[in-house]
């Protein structure tokens, strides 16, 4: 039996390795050692996982027995049972009758809220969490097939005159770390907060209308949009009211999709008016992608060349094709390879890039992509097949895996490339 799980942690969609995925990093002058220090102290919440399973939580229990283990199997036990209730009375306007050993097949968790144990007695709030393909067999409810774009999440707090993303924690983060986006037809991109988040994802990236920032910082997260969901908190003094106002925007032009404004009788009830606020958000975020107005900018696109194997020579026919003396001019078609490289610090960029260079019927290769300490992306013109790089990448003296266009290298024994060769 599956009664209990432990809480699901995401770790985001990129890596701390790919610091610095943007072109132009190396002309901002930026050293790995100021690089670290921009990222030291605590930021960043997980967001719990959110597999759309179907939820019932603030389920009370108060149960007894022999000993503290059975008191809470008990517990649980009757747990499963008043939200199996509640859920099927409010899906299908009256409870269906399942037995305990119906209701272990279709229950995939169990989350502790609140729990107290004793020596005999078991006192908690749960959260039961029901299988949604086995428990939506039997309440008759079929998925919804509308579903939206991978959308990036950047969560702006303004308060005390400055607005705050990842930099430091803060409530609006927590309250979108621990929201379950499983039931939303709105695809969340979550991301941690820590590592390269703080310096990609901060306020002043919401003002940026420049497509190509937009892009790279998209493709680093998997993400087709962004989405900014802006909290402002007013204090109306020590220890009294705080106002809301939430703002539910979008797109690169920072587009206003809806706004409100909630109050909080005191600073302990900011977490509570955050997840409301939340709640209503999505929910302005999903009547958006109902009628329309939610969708990913084209200009966020980026569009593939096309290249020979891509054109369907079925449909040309033959033509006269008329001669002269001159000799036709050979136009030679270079191949653009992505060669991934590690490096550790500024002078193996270069160095790199230099290497490649070196080689016989490369046209140019500069970095597309800089990660400092991590694995970077240099883009090659190369006058031949990726094969044939590799061949010469080989002797070298690199150790080279991948296919087609595109490429790992690395220095045989470890360490980065370096100019020269072996």
């Amino acid at each position: 039996m599956h009664i209990a799980r432990l809480p699901r942690f995401s770790l985001g969609h990129v890596s701390v390795a790919r610091l610095l995925a943007l072109p132009g990093a190396v002309a901002l002058g930026l050293t790995a050692a100021a690089l670290v220090a921009q990222m030291e102290g605590e930021r960043g919440v997980p967001p719990i996982a959110s597999s759309g399973d179907f939820e019932v939580g603030g389920i009370k229990v108060d149960t007894a027995a022999a000993n503290p283990d059975e008191a809470r199997t008990a517990g649980w036990r009757q747990a499963q049972r008043l939200a199996w209730r509640k859920l099927s009375a409010s899906m299908r306007g009256g409870a269906i009758g399942l037995s305990d050993s119906q209701l272990d097949q279709i229950v995939s968790g169990i989350e502790v809220e609140q729990e107290q144990i004793g020596p005999t007695r078991y006192i908690a709030t749960l959260r039961v969490l029901f299988d949604r393909a086995r428990a939506g067999q039997i309440l008759g409810v079929r998925s919804s097939a509308m579903r939206s774009p991978p959308l990036l999440v950047i969560p702006v707090i303004r308060e005390g005159g400055s607005s705050t993303v990842f930099e430091t924690v803060n409530e609006w983060q927590k309250a979108w770390a621990r929201y379950r986006t499983g039931d939303s037809a709105i695809d969340y991109v979550r991301t941690s907060g820590t590592g390269q988040d703080a310096l990609l994802l901060n306020a002043g990236q919401v003002g940026r209308r420049g497509r190509l920032w937009w892009r790279n910082i998209l493709d680093q997260y998997g993400a087709a949009d962004v989405i900014i969901p802006i909290a402002r908190l007013e204090r109306q003094g020590p220890g009294g009211a705080v106002m809301g106002f939430f703002a539910a925007r979008y797109g690169p032009d920072d587009e206003l999709l809806g706004s409100f404004s909630l109050r909080a009788n005191n600073e302990a009830a900011i977490p509570k008016m955050l997840d409301e606020a939340i709640v209503r958000i999505n929910d302005i975020y999903v009547r958006a992608l109902m009628d329309g107005r939610l969708r990913p900018d084209p200009s966020l696109v980026i569009e593939e060349p096309v290249s020979a194997v891509d054109i369907d020579f079925g449909n040309i026919t033959d033509a006269p094709v008329e001669t002269s003396d001159m000799p036709l001019a050979s136009s030679p078609t270079a191949a653009s390879i992505s060669i991934q490289f590690d490096t550790p610090d500024v002078g193996s960029v270069s160095q790199g890039e230099a290497q490649l260079r070196s080689i016989a019927g490369v046209r140019s290769a500069a970095t597309s992509s800089l990660a400092l300490g991590g694995v970077s992306v240099m883009q090659v013109s190369f006058d031949g097949s990726p094969d044939a790089l590799k061949a010469a990448l080989q002797a070298k003296g690199y150790q080279v895996s991948g296919s087609g266009t595109t490429l790992r290298i690395s220095r045989r024994g470890g360490g980065a490339p370096a100019a020269g060769g072996q």
